[in-house]
């Protein structure tokens, strides 16, 4: 393994352990590292299937440790992944040129930085509102699957502020329903990448990844189910985030 490998697996480690404390599989964060590193020579379809694999592991621990603590709450999950799944797997089809993927990621990380910044400090809430309607979850289930088909993301990182400024869930449950809606999309996601002829996940240090995050996501979410909510690690993905949108940015101007 090469030292910039080595170096990425730490980071991923690192990254897996921070958002699977607050229920997040962490596509966002493998991005923005490997938008940062020389993988990023390898195109924007082998950044995001590799994401949504990292996804997979991670938010499979984080689900666990949640739902085990007793945050989830089935019928939450049910409405908004009714809708995104069929979504999620359209969006994996889809291919983007160059500069529309890296405005849409760009996008997409300073909303995730936005709207993580509104919630860091609503943690105190422990009441939840009665479970949204249909006519409510499916245009935001539909929305926040073909954005995470078409970029790499799982769609946690907008599905779990949006449940807890509308106080539809604590953050705890939040994100446990984050965790498997996670899940459910990055599936979908890869499997549309598969279909449309545009899996490649051979050749790539996959495996060395998928250990670094499995370590951080089971630490990141045991602590995260059985401790205090997470501001502070919050503002640290926040910085994360503002930091790998501005790199994208610049390299559609530059």
């Amino acid at each position: 393994m090469d030292a910039e490998t080595l170096s990425v697996c730490f980071a991923l480690f690192l990254i897996a352990a921070l958002y699977a404390s607050v229920g997040h599989g962490g596509a966002s964060g493998y991005l923005a590292l490997l938008s940062l590193s020389s993988f990023a020579m390898l195109g924007n379809s082998w950044l995001k299937q590799h994401a949504w694999v990292l996804n997979l592991v991670v938010a499979s621990l984080a689900f666990y440790h949640y739902q085990k603590a007793g945050y989830h709450r089935p019928k939450l999950s049910l409405i908004f992944i009714v809708a995104s799944l069929p979504a999620a797997f359209l969006g994996g089809t889809l291919t983007l040129d160059e500069p529309m993927y890296d405005t849409l990621l760009s996008l997409a990380l300073l909303f995730g930085a936005y709207r993580l910044s509104r919630t860091a400090h609503t943690d105190e809430v422990t009441e939840e509102a009665p479970l949204p309607s249909l006519h409510t979850t499916v245009p935001i289930g539909a929305s926040i699957g073909i954005l995470s088909g078409m970029i790499g993301v799982g769609g946690g990182i907008f599905l779990s502020p949006i449940l807890v400024l509308k106080r539809w869930a604590t953050p705890k449950a939040a994100a446990a329903t984050a965790a498997l809606f996670i899940w459910v999309n990055s599936a979908a996601g890869l499997f549309g990448a598969h279909l449309s002829g545009q899996l490649d996940l051979s050749s790539s240090p996959l495996i060395s990844f998928v250990v670094a995050v499995a370590c951080g996501g089971f630490v990141g979410s045991r602590f995260g189910a059985q401790h205090a909510p997470q501001t502070t690690v919050r503002w640290l993905l926040i910085g994360v985030l503002v930091l790998a949108s501005f790199k994208r940015i610049a390299d559609v101007l530059l």
